[in-house]
């Protein structure tokens, strides 16, 4: 695979340490939140990728809707991830993820077929089918 880009960041630390890109944009120290039993406080994995996944899946579908001449701004697709953690069966752990995308100024229809072809683009998506089951909803307003 050819890529149009690619970044490197170092963890040290593990899930109480600190993550830190190599130009230093994303420099943040982490920490379990008081769910799993940690101080919170920070930001953890889970958020991080949640917001990675949400960001990536709303720009697929502002993409998609391009290609498919959908008069949908940027301003118009929200995406919530929400990412779970938890045990998976087998002596480790699973995540579990949920995308809820709300698109403005189309028919249901349209934003769900939308979402569907989005799906089938973001690299996010992409990279966990079969791995993680995402659940996906779609609003209109």
């Amino acid at each position: 695979m050819s890529e149009f880009y690619s970044t490197r960041v170092t963890s040290t630390g593990g899930r109480q340490g600190h993550v830190q890109s190599e130009d230093g944009i994303l420099d943040l120290h982490i920490a379990p939140p008081a769910g799993l039993g940690g101080p919170g406080g920070k930001t953890n994995p889970e958020q991080m990728f949640a917001g990675g996944f949400a960001a990536c899946f709303g720009n697929a579908v502002i993409h998609t809707a391009r290609a498919q001449k959908f008069p949908v701004k940027d301003k118009d697709v929200d995406v919530v991830a929400t990412v779970g953690i938890g045990p998976n069966g087998s002596g480790g752990f699973g995540l579990s993820v949920a995308l809820e995308t709300t698109i403005t100024g189309l028919e249901q229809a349209q934003a769900e077929a939308l979402v569907d072809a989005a799906e089938k683009t973001c690299p996010y998506s992409n990279a966990v089918r079969g791995n993680i089951d995402v659940a996906y909803t779609v609003k209109t307003r």
